[in-house]
C-alpha cells in the first residue's frame, strides 16, 4: 500500500554545475537514515530553512567532513542502479560546495562518473550531492568512497537486477543478469498513480506497518503488508497485496505501490533483491524526482553533470 495524499511537485531536483571523471572521482551523497513513511505522500519538496537573521550564525564549514554520511555500508554488494550518496549534519552553502567536493573520491577502474547537489526531500538545500556513473554499474564492480580523511568504504556491484513495471499491461519483466521473466502486477489505482520513471531498492522488509491516517487516507487501511522492498523516501514499495490474487495482470487497484499476489510471486521477488536494484515504471503519470529516494536515473547524463560545483 502507498498513497499520493501530498500531491505537491516543487521540490524537484536542486542541481549545481558538474564534470565527468574516470577511475577516481570526488563524490558525497545520501543519509542512510532517512525517515520513509509507510505509504507515498507523492511530496517532493523537502522543508527549507528559515532566512538567515543578522543574529544567527552561518552555517558550519565542513572543512573536514566530520558530518558527512555516506549511504553504503562498508562490505556490502550492491544492485547495478546504486548511486553512491552523501548527506551532511548541517547544510553545506553554494560558496563551499566545490571544496567539499574535493574531499570527496570515488575510486572505480573503468568508470565514467559525475556527481550533482540533490534537492533531498528530508533535507534542506545543500545536505547531499550523489555520484552515480553515466550508465548503470559493470556487475563486479569494486568500488572504494573516502570523505575527507575519516571515512572510508568500499563495496562490490553484484549482478544484475532491472524490473520493468508497465502500468498499462499490468506485468513487470524481471531481467536478472540473462534471465527473463514475466509476473503479473497490480499498481496504482487511477488518481493514486504509481510514480513513473526509475527507482532503486534503498532497502526491504518481511514486513511493514502501514497505516492511511498518516498520510491523509483515514482508515483506508492500517495493517502489516510482507515481503516489501522499498523504492522511494516517500514511501512507495513494491510489496505482497492479497488484492494481487484478484486483480494482477487485469487492473490497478492500490494507493500507489506495486502489489505482488501471495502465491509465491512476492516472496520470490524479495529474495532476490537487494538494495541498488533498479525497478522501473513506464506508462504512469508524475516522474520520481531524484531526492525522493534514488531517483537519480530520471536525470539525463548531462543534466546530471551540470550539477556538480566544480564545473
Amino acid at each position: 500500500m502507498t498513497t499520493r495524499a501530498d500531491r505537491s511537485r516543487t521540490g524537484r531536483l536542486a542541481l549545481a554545475r558538474g564534470a565527468a571523471a574516470v577511475c577516481a572521482l570526488g563524490l558525497a551523497g545520501c543519509s542512510p537514515g532517512a525517515q520513509v513513511r509507510s505509504a507515498d505522500t507523492r511530496a517532493d519538496t523537502a522543508g527549507r530553512p528559515s532566512p538567515t537573521v543578522t543574529h544567527q550564525p552561518a552555517p558550519k564549514v565542513l572543512e573536514k567532513l566530520s558530518g558527512a554520511h555516506i549511504n553504503v555500508a562498508d562490505g556490502r554488494t550492491v544492485g547495478v542502479g546504486m548511486p553512491i550518496s552523501v548527506t551532511f549534519d548541517h547544510p553545506v552553502p553554494a560558496a563551499e560546495r566545490a571544496r567539499t567536493e574535493r574531499q570527496l573520491q570515488v575510486t572505480a577502474a573503468g568508470v565514467e562518473g559525475s556527481w550533482s547537489w540533490v534537492q533531498d526531500r528530508n533535507l534542506g538545500d545543500g545536505g547531499r550531492v550523489d555520484f552515480r556513473p553515466r550508465g548503470y554499474w559493470q556487475p563486479g564492480t569494486k568500488v572504494t568512497v573516502r570523505a575527507g580523511a575519516g571515512i572510508t568504504r568500499h563495496f562490490t556491484v553484484g549482478r544484475s537486477l532491472v524490473a520493468t513495471v508497465d502500468v498499462r499491461t499490468h506485468t513487470m519483466k524481471v531481467v536478472k543478469d540473462r534471465a527473463t521473466r514475466t509476473v503479473p502486477i497490480t499498481a496504482g489505482a487511477p488518481g493514486m498513480d504509481t510514480w513513473n520513471g526509475t527507482m532503486v531498492v534503498s532497502d526491504k522488509a518481511a514486513r511493514v506497518f502501514m497505516d492511511g491516517r498518516t498520510v491523509g487516507y483515514g482508515d483506508a487501511y492500517a495493517d502489516y503488508y510482507y515481503y516489501a522492498v522499498h523504492l522511494t523516501a516517500s514511501g512507495t514499495y513494491l510489496h505482497q497485496n492479497p488484492k494481487a490474487n484478484t486483480y494482477a495482470g487485469r487492473q490497478n487497484v492500490t494507493h500507489g505501490c506495486v502489489g505482488l499476489a501471495t502465491d509465491g510471486t512476492a516472496k520470490r521477488f524479495y529474495d532476490e533483491v537487494i538494495p541498488g536494484d533498479v525497478v522501473k515504471v513506464v506508462g504512469s503519470k508524475d516522474t520520481v524526482a531524484p531526492g525522493n529516494g534514488y531517483g537519480d536515473w530520471n536525470v539525463d547524463w548531462d543534466d546530471w553533470r551540470a550539477g556538480s560545483a566544480l564545473t
